[in-house]
């Protein structure tokens, strides 16, 4: 029985843990959650997965939750004691907070020793480097939820690092692959929200409209599989391919699967062992084909700017990442249109001096930073 702590239950990556727990009750148990402020949901998961604890963001909630749950024996603790990611009982603690929220617990669970099955990218983004050193310290294990990063963690069993000549990135173009120019001039919130493949949470899903999202885990791929490892991103649009890795001896390995969620985490949780998925299986002979090209860095000029923060490197992904975290709440807000994304990181890039990073606070002080002359540039020139 491995013991859980789910961080983000109640977003896409918390409910598909969730599903996984719930169709194998033999062999997981939640003992500990936390939420952002959907107290409706959060409530539910509380009362069917009984956990030991329960945290909740949002504390103007914290009231309505203890009354929906004061029947049961579980202890809603303060979400700034980060008792839900290092309850010493727990044996994996699952990140499913988007954004750089989740910097702050991942941090907690590896300190307190835990292994981390880890969905949330922006966690290695602004960080990977504290991030890395802290689990090296711990001797804890960081096992990617990421489909793409799943892929090359999978495809690289039982090989070494050193024997990769690059990782190949797949990305599924999003909803505006084949897009021009012109039409990606007037793209609404409707538009944007509407992604071929995936089902996921609208900030993500935007992401991978502006291809932001491949950005973010091309930083992430860095940090997890070697920062002097070559990283080509090529555009596969009916995601049947996760991610694929080309060894020096010019084999490619690639990892493939439906697009469903629940398969890495099932992996993530199960690691280093799997077992048997009741989901459906991939029928290749009815798939048809399977294309690849190249990324358009015109059209989707945000993987060039996660490209460019990552070489210029020290506080500048932190800042990458919550410029695009204010510009694309402000676009979903519809205070900005939606090639004002880009622009807007990439002014808050240039105006912004790097600085290393030597501690928690220093990401903490650049992210803050970012989110100021954002909202700043946004109210200026809009």
């Amino acid at each position: 029985m491995k013991k859980i702590s789910l961080l983000g239950s109640t977003g896409s990556i918390g409910v598909n843990t969730l599903d996984v727990v719930e169709r194998n009750p033999e062999s997981f148990q939640v003992l500990a959650m936390s939420a952002g402020s959907n107290v409706d949901l959060f409530a539910e998961q509380i009362r069917k997965f009984k956990p030991k604890i329960a945290s909740l963001f949002d504390t103007t909630k914290v009231a309505t939750l203890k009354e929906r749950v004061a029947d049961l024996d579980v202890e809603i603790v303060p979400v700034e004691e980060g008792a839900v990611a290092t309850l010493p009982e727990v044996d994996v603690v699952v990140s499913g907070v988007v954004g750089s929220a989740g910097l702050v617990p991942a941090m907690q669970a590896l300190k307190a020793g835990k292994n981390l099955a880890l969905a949330n990218k922006e966690t290695l983004v602004i960080a990977g480097e504290l991030v890395l050193k802290e689990a090296e310290k711990t001797n804890s294990q960081i096992i990617p939820i990421d489909s793409e990063h799943s892929a090359i963690f999978q495809a690289l069993n039982g090989e070494k690092k050193e024997r990769i000549k690059k990782i190949i990135l797949t990305a599924s173009g999003g909803p505006f692959r084949t897009y021009s120019l012109e039409q990606m001039e007037s793209i609404t919130v409707k538009d944007a929200l509407k992604h071929p493949n995936w089902d996921m949470g609208a900030k993500i899903t935007i992401d991978s409209s502006t291809m932001m999202n491949k950005g973010l885990e091309y930083i992430e791929a860095k940090w997890l599989f070697g920062l002097d490892t070559p990283v080509e991103i090529i555009v596969h649009a009916q995601s049947i391919i996760h991610s694929m890795i080309e060894f020096v001896d010019t084999s490619i390995m690639a990892q493939l699967g439906l697009p469903d969620m629940r398969v890495p985490i099932a992996y993530a949780l199960t690691y280093p062992d799997r077992f048997e998925c009741d989901l459906p299986s991939l029928d290749l002979a009815t798939m048809g084909d399977l294309t690849f090209e190249a990324p358009d860095f015109e059209r989707f000029p945000c993987l060039q700017l996660a490209i460019d923060a990552l070489e210029t490197g020290q506080t500048m992904p932190a800042i990458l990442n919550a410029a695009n975290e204010v510009a694309v709440q402000a676009f979903l807000d519809e205070l900005i249109p939606y090639k004002d994304i880009a622009e807007i990181i990439r002014m808050v890039m240039h105006n912004h001096r790097p600085s290393p990073l030597n501690d928690l606070q220093d990401v903490l002080n650049a992210d803050q930073w970012a989110r100021e002359e954002t909202t700043k540039l946004i109210t200026v020139t809009h």
